[in-house]
Parts: structure tokens; C-alpha cells; sequence
């Protein structure tokens, strides 16, 4: 008998499940205490823009020395953390759907959230 497992990552801010590839693995330290959490873009979005201003303020100090299991994880302050082709199927979305998206650069919190929504 064949069987299939799948397999579903869930967003652990608001339990909805996360479209495969849009996933964010989001690692962050506070307090001298590392965190890991999974995120839909959406909700990566919002994490990246309540963090902005603080890393823009913040002196960067060097993770030489300190041992990591996984140098992936590291948090992405940069940029949305998508895909050239994620990136890409967002753009020809809103497009097509009445929104006024460049070719290039960020894409607005907005537009990402009302993709997310429909998908």
C-alpha cells in the first residue's frame, strides 16, 4: 500500500498554515536568549518592520566565537527574505488585481498582505 505524508508548517504567531516556499524561519536574540519562530510572509513583514528601527540604531556585535548549530537561521532585517520567483508571482498578482507595483525594489506591506489573503 503506497502512503502519503504531508507535511504542513504552520505559522506560530497565528496557527495558519504557511503556503509552501513562503515560509520564514525567523531567529532573533533578546536578553541573551535566542528565539526561533516560523512565519507566513505576512507576519514576517510585520516582525521586520518592528524591528527596523532598532537595527538601524543598534551596533552589530560579532557572532565570531559564538558557536551556532545553524548559521541559516539567522535573521533576514534585509529585503522581504522571498524569492526571486516569490517576489516575482507577487508582482504579476497585483498587477493583475488593480495594484500599482514597480518592477523592482520593495514591495508594500500592503500589497504582500493582500496577496497572502487571497492565497
Amino acid at each position: 500500500m503506497a502512503e502519503v505524508f504531508v507535511c504542513q508548517l504552520i505559522d506560530d504567531l497565528d496557527g495558519k498554515p504557511i503556503d509552501a516556499g513562503l515560509g520564514h524561519e525567523v531567529t532573533f536574540s533578546y536578553q541573551g536568549v535566542d528565539y526561533r519562530i516560523d512565519l507566513r510572509p505576512a507576519n514576517a513583514d510585520k516582525i521586520e518592520a518592528v524591528f527596523a528601527p532598532y537595527v538601524k540604531v543598534a551596533e552589530k556585535v560579532s557572532s565570531a566565537g559564538k558557536a551556532r548549530a545553524n548559521t541559516s537561521t539567522a535573521i533576514k532585517m534585509s529585503g522581504s527574505g522571498r524569492s526571486a520567483e516569490q517576489l516575482k508571482a507577487i508582482r504579476d498578482w497585483a498587477a493583475k488585481n488593480g495594484f500599482d507595483v514597480s518592477p523592482r525594489g520593495r514591495i508594500k506591506a500592503d500589497i504582500i498582505d493582500a496577496f497572502d489573503s487571497a492565497h
